[in-house]
């Protein structure tokens, strides 16, 4: 049964105003979802990218919970974020390939395979185990915590920053883009194996998803404020 809109936004502290971008943005895209399924006829990756601050999880709460139901459609979320790879495994490419792989977020540290097996079982209605990843504490959960998923639904919701990303030519990876580039890559090492990936493995992962939504945060000052919540709220995974 769908829940109310209401309480979904008393749920995420969200203001009564949020009301209205539901009705203006979030109905009409679920509407448009549900075309896409009815047309398919088999269920669906939507894939869903959009720096910090741009609403994902918040969008993939409200279609899963209420807007889909709404249309006797079923969903169920994965996050790009819970396929981080663990602690451990992140210190040893930062070992072998570039010391930035330590820190989690682009393409490279992220475990593939279990992303494309994960949402290869759930789209075949196999019962999978999602994986939990805790950005408070910057590793992977214990296998006891993770979620399981059992049954086929209609939609699966795949959202993550850099869903879909595809890779540069070479021609743009010639000059560093930043500071931070400049100055702790200077051979491009970094970002040719961000590069890589995406040609290869992740193009893999994203060749499952069949359309892919962006969303644009307001600013720059809405990434930040909310990578910081994330980052030292100890409740926040």
């Amino acid at each position: 049964m769908p829940v109310s809109i209401d309480n979904l936004i008393a749920a995420e502290q969200l203001p009564a105003s949020y009301a209205a971008i539901v009705d203006r943005w979030w109905r009409p895209l679920a509407q448009q979802i549900v075309q896409w399924h009815s047309l398919a006829g088999r269920t669906l990756i939507i894939g869903i990218n959009g720096a910090q601050g741009s609403g994902k999880s918040t969008l993939c709460r409200f279609l899963c919970a209420s807007l889909l139901p709404e249309h006797g459609v079923s969903a169920a979320v994965v996050s790009l974020d819970d396929l981080y790879l663990p602690l451990a495994a992140r210190e040893r490419i930062a070992q072998d390939i570039h010391p930035l792989f330590r820190t989690r977020g682009v393409p490279g540290t992220h475990d593939v395979d279990a992303g494309i097996a994960l949402l290869d079982d759930m789209a075949a209605g196999r019962e999978a185990l999602i994986p939990r990843f805790s950005k408070a504490l910057d590793d992977r959960l214990p296998r006891a915590d993770w979620t399981r998923h059992v049954g086929k639904v209609d939609i699966l919701l795949f959202e993550g920053w850099c869903v879909g990303a595809r890779p540069q030519d070479a021609a743009s990876l010639i000059q560093p883009l930043n500071a931070l580039e400049a100055q702790e890559d200077a051979e491009g090492i970094w970002r040719r194996h961000v590069n890589m990936a995406l040609q290869t493995s992740y193009a893999q992962l994203f060749s499952r998803i069949d359309h892919l939504v962006m969303l644009q945060p307001p600013s720059f000052d809405h990434v930040l404020a909310n990578r910081l919540l994330q980052e030292h709220n100890p409740h926040y995974s």
